[in-house]
This record gives C-alpha cells, structure tokens and sequence, in this order.
C-alpha cells in the first residue's frame, strides 16, 4: 500500500510541475511580446522624430536593412548613411503599425514578425526578425515592401519593366 502512495505522489508531483512550466512558459511568451512590440514600435517613433541614436540604437552591429528598391539592400553602415542626411533635416519617417504578428522561437531567443503600416504613400509591409543576446534584444533583419493587389500586378511590370531589365542586367 505504501508503495501505491509513493507511486500516486510522485506521479502527482511530476504532473504539478509541468503545469508550473507552462503557465512560466506562456508568461514568458507575454512579457517577450510585449518587449518585442514596444521596441519595434519604439523603434518606427524614433524614426518619425528623427531621433538617430534611439532608432539605429535598436539594430544590432550587424543588421540588414532591406528596402522597397531592388538595389536596397543595406547593412546596418549602408543604411546609416542613407538614411543621416533625412534624420539631420528632423523629418525621417512616419511609419504606423496598423496590424503585427508575432512569433517566437522555442529557445526564446528569436522573434520574427510581419507588420502592415500605413505611410504617407500608403500601406507598406514590413517584416523581421530579432535575435535576444545579453539579455537585450536588437533587430537583425528588417525587409520593407509595397504589398500589390493581384488584379494590379500586371500594370505594376508595365510600369517597373524598364528598371527591373536594368537591375537584372547585372547578373548576367
């Protein structure tokens, strides 16, 4: 019989400790998110502030800007420089998030988002991802795009042909 409680605690015990990792595990994910989310929306304020150090503060050392022209594919010194001259002038830009997604890897130490924004040229897409290291986290990678309805795909080749012939070129 004693043998039958020994069992019935321990079995009792393992299953009370699994429930105390998930509820750990779910507020972990909460607290990342809401991190996650305050940078990246931190992060689209410094730029409509013109605020340099804040914005290029939060992109890690090695970090990649990729913009909506073919050729704008950045590291973090490219895009600096790009992107100084408009900082310095006190109007870079606005971007506001209308809807984020958010996804965080097993280990905690990865996010990857993808984001709709409403610019003052329209919606724009963004995308990402971040990587934690000494306990902070830093953008790694940032693609911005022009979401293309289907029905007007056919008349954006029209008009972006001539540039995108000339674009391809290079990989001849």
């Amino acid at each position: 019989m004693k043998k039958y409680v020994l069992s019935f605690l321990f079995v009792a015990f393992f299953f009370s400790c699994n429930k105390n990792k998930v509820v750990a595990s779910a507020q972990t994910d909460a607290l990342i998110r809401e991190t996650v989310n305050t940078l990246l929306n931190n992060w689209h304020k410094a730029a409509s502030e013109a605020n340099y150090e804040s914005y290029f503060g939060k992109m890690d050392s090695v970090s990649v800007f990729i913009g909506t022209d073919a050729t704008e594919n950045w590291t973090k010194k490219e895009f600096e420089a790009y992107s100084k001259p408009h900082f310095d002038k006190g109007r870079a830009w606005n971007f506001k998030v209308l809807e984020r997604n958010l996804y965080i890897n097993n280990s905690k130490d990865f996010a990857w988002f993808d984001e709709n924004l409403n610019t003052k040229r329209g919606t724009f897409r963004g995308s990402g991802v971040l990587e934690k290291k000494a306990n902070k986290w830093k953008i790694k990678h940032y693609v911005l795009s022009v979401p293309i309805p289907n029905e007007d795909m056919s008349e954006v080749i029209k008009i972006t042909k001539k540039n995108d012939s000339l674009f391809r070129s290079r990989f001849k």
